[in-house]
Formats: structure tokens, C-alpha cells, sequence
């Protein structure tokens, strides 16, 4: 049986138990064991907060790895290098020597080389007769193959650590945006609440994220972010529920229409004269003959660009246009009050309208709102306002151009 006999350093570096013992785990690397070198080096760099390396000994023990003639470690290949300090610091980018045995130093001190030195503290390497390497002193590379897997763990538990910090962030992020966007639009809409307490409360938290934090810093501030989330959304929806307690029967009319593909129709026409407020709400119509789909279409091109299929008939524009409405701002509940009193293909229209002239509008929801509290009282006719939209558009230089 061979004798495990420790080498110690050469000269007057001394000797340690943990250097011993990093030799001893070295030695019992198993039989026919190999891992790619690089693919260790990888793991390293990824780990290397957790092995505790720094990355100017990283790149010297890049440097080293290059003096190995295999992609492979393993003990048939052989696993001591022997550059001289002047080779090595060549592959290191050109390292002071100084500087170069410091981090060599590193990198025995964390295990991941070991020194195997000749009796004159040279490094070289021993051919037999037949030209075949039996021996060499430098730097062993065994403890890369016998710590593999730990590095790759290493690897793999900054990997999850940073994509659950990546998840936290973006957490953080998206609760911070639609915080901010829902309290605006509860102010605007009017809705009840303690919108106020509820921004101080979110400014708060936001002022105090810190910008480098681990998931375990974070944490309390995205529970803060959820609960201030929560509180607005029940708010929202008591708000909701109120002001619109007709929802869910408005949403299911056009699933009950769809049901049936014979019976396709559009909603009711409008009218030049706006209903009152007290009118009842009338059930579905034949479209409106007022005026032409074609016309519409005209007058405000722009709609058609967010169109999925082109828009064809009214109930095309009608669902364009309850997309469109969320593009420029306007609320559910200030679009289903414009249907409600001007009628769904009117709303559409005067959505068209809006869109087409949204650069001149300051405020597309308030706009909307004060046309249909004109409706309501009978004072607003869609009439000329798409005459004029049909007008500006005809007279545009470019489209002359065309």
C-alpha cells in the first residue's frame, strides 16, 4: 500500500493542518472521476461570493488552467501545472509579479489549488526514458476535480438567489406602477376613499426601497406595497359596485347574442337628439341610419389602425372603440355612462371622433364625461361633430396630396 505523505511548502511558508487536510481530500478524489475544466472555472466565477474568491485570483487561476493541456481534469491527464511566475503572469494579463503571488497565496488559502514543490522549490516536470511524464512540481489542480460538484452547488444556489431577487424586484416594480396609476384614476373618477393616507403611505415605502438589497431586505417592502394594493382595490371595487350594480347583466348580453350565429344584429341607431336620463335603456336595434358606417370611417381613419380585422360593420366600430377608450385614458365607467345615455354606436362614434383629434385634447375621460352630461340634457347632437371631423380630415394638406 502507497504511503499518503503530505508535501510542505518550500522555504519558510510553513505548514498547516488545513493545508494537510486539503491534500488528504485531494488524494481520495475516486477512481475515473473527470470534469471539464472550464466548466468548473464557470461555476467558480458564479460562486465565488460563497467560496469566498476574489476575481484577480480567478483570473490567475485562469492562467493556470491554460498551462493544462486537456479540457478534461482527471488523474490520467495529470493535474499539476508548472509555468514559471513570469509565463504565468503573461496569461494573466500581464500581472505584477507581486500582485501574482498574492493571489496564488489566495487560492491555496481557499483550497482550490495546492502546491506540490520540488526539493529546490523550482517547478518542473520529470520525464522517464521513453519520454513519458513521471513526475511534476508546481501547482496541483486536483482540488478543482475533487470540489467540483460543491462548486457547481455553489453555482446554482447564487443562480437562485439572483433570480429570486431578479422576481422580487419585479414585484416591487409592478406594485409600485399600478399603485400609483389606480390612485391617480380613483382621484380623477371621484371615487370614495383615504386616497391621500393611502399615497403618503406608498410614497413611504418607495422613498425608503433601498437600491442594493437581498431578497430577505426586500421582503417587508413588497408586504407593505401588497397590503397598500389590496386596500385600493377593495376600494375600487365597493366603488365600482355602486356606480355600476348593472355590470355583470351589461356584460352578458353579447355572450347571449353570440350564442346564437343566425342571429347577428347591431345595437340601437343614434339618434341626432340624445336621450334623457330618465329614458329606459331600449334593447338592440337595427343600425343607425343617420349616418353611413362609411362616413365615420372617413371622417376618423385613425380608428381602423386598432382595429384586429378591419372594421366592417357598426358592431366592429363599437368594439374598437371600447378598446380605444383605454388608450386614451377614458374609465369604464365614464365609457358605459357615454353608452348608456347617447347609445353604443354614438359612444363609438364620438370615440372615433376624439381619437382622431387626440392631440388637441387635454383630457379624453373628462371630455367624454361633459359630452354626455350634454346628451343627458339634450344639448349635444354627434352630427356636427363629425361633420367637422370629416371636414379637418378632408381638407387635410396630405390627404389632398393623395
Amino acid at each position: 500500500m502507497e504511503r499518503e505523505i503530505a508535501t510542505t511548502p518550500f522555504g519558510s511558508r510553513p505548514m498547516s493542518l488545513a493545508l494537510m487536510a486539503g491534500q488528504i481530500e485531494a488524494k481520495e478524489i475516486p477512481d475515473g472521476k473527470a470534469a471539464g475544466k472550464w466548466q468548473v472555472y464557470r461555476d467558480l466565477c458564479e460562486g465565488k461570493s460563497i467560496i469566498g474568491v476574489g476575481d484577480r485570483s480567478l483570473a490567475v487561476l485562469a492562467g493556470l488552467l491554460s498551462f493544462h493541456p486537456d479540457d478534461e481534469l482527471s488523474e490520467e491527464n495529470g493535474l499539476i501545472v508548472f509555468p514559471s511566475n513570469k509565463q504565468l503572469s503573461l496569461r494573466s494579463h500581464g500581472m505584477a509579479n507581486a500582485t501574482l503571488r498574492r493571489h496564488l497565496a489566495a487560492l491555496l488559502d481557499c483550497g482550490i489549488i495546492l502546491r506540490r514543490d520540488s526539493p529546490n522549490g523550482k517547478r518542473y516536470a520529470r520525464k522517464g526514458r521513453g519520454g513519458e511524464l513521471e513526475d511534476a512540481f508546481g501547482f496541483s489542480l486536483a482540488p478543482l476535480l475533487a470540489r467540483a460538484e460543491e462548486f457547481h452547488q455553489a453555482a446554482e444556489r447564487v443562480r437562485a438567489d439572483n433570480r429570486a431577487l431578479k422576481l422580487m424586484r419585479e414585484r416591487i416594480t409592478l406594485q409600485r406602477r399600478d399603485i400609483a396609476k389606480l390612485i391617480d384614476a380613483a382621484v380623477e373618477e371621484g371615487a370614495p376613499g383615504a386616497w391621500q393616507a393611502l399615497w403618503r403611505r406608498f410614497r413611504l415605502v418607495v422613498d425608503h426601497l433601498p437600491r442594493k438589497a437581498s431578497v430577505v431586505e426586500l421582503e417587508p417592502f413588497a408586504a407593505e406595497l401588497d397590503q397598500i394594493r389590496d386596500e385600493v382595490d377593495i376600494a375600487l371595487k365597493d366603488f365600482m359596485n355602486v356606480t355600476n350594480p348593472s355590470a355583470n347583466e351589461s356584460q352578458n348580453e353579447p355572450q347571449q347574442s353570440d350564442s346564437n350565429p343566425e342571429s347577428h344584429f347591431e345595437f340601437e341607431p343614434a339618434f341626432e337628439k340624445a336621450r334623457g336620463s330618465a329614458e329606459p335603456r331600449r334593447e338592440p336595434q337595427e343600425p343607425p341610419k343617420t349616418y353611413h358606417l362609411g362616413l365615420v370611417l372617413k371622417a376618423c381613419p385613425d380608428i381602423v389602425d386598432y382595429a384586429t380585422a378591419g372594421i366592417g360593420n357598426w358592431r366592429d366600430l363599437m368594439a374598437t372603440a371600447a378598446q380605444v377608450r383605454g388608450y386614451l385614458g377614458v374609465s369604464p365607467s365614464a365609457y358605459e355612462d357615454a353608452c348608456h345615455v347617447m347609445g353604443p354606436e354614438t359612444a363609438a362614434i364620438v370615440v372615433a371622433c376624439i381619437l382622431q383629434r387626440a392631440q388637441h385634447i387635454n383630457s379624453a375621460g373628462g371630455y367624454l364625461r361633459a359630452l354626455t352630461e350634454k346628451a343627458r340634457a339634450g344639448q349635444f347632437s354627434v352630427g356636427p361633430m363629425l361633420m367637422a371631423a370629416f371636414k379637418a380630415y378632408s381638407s387635410a394638406p396630405e390627404k389632398k396630396a393623395g
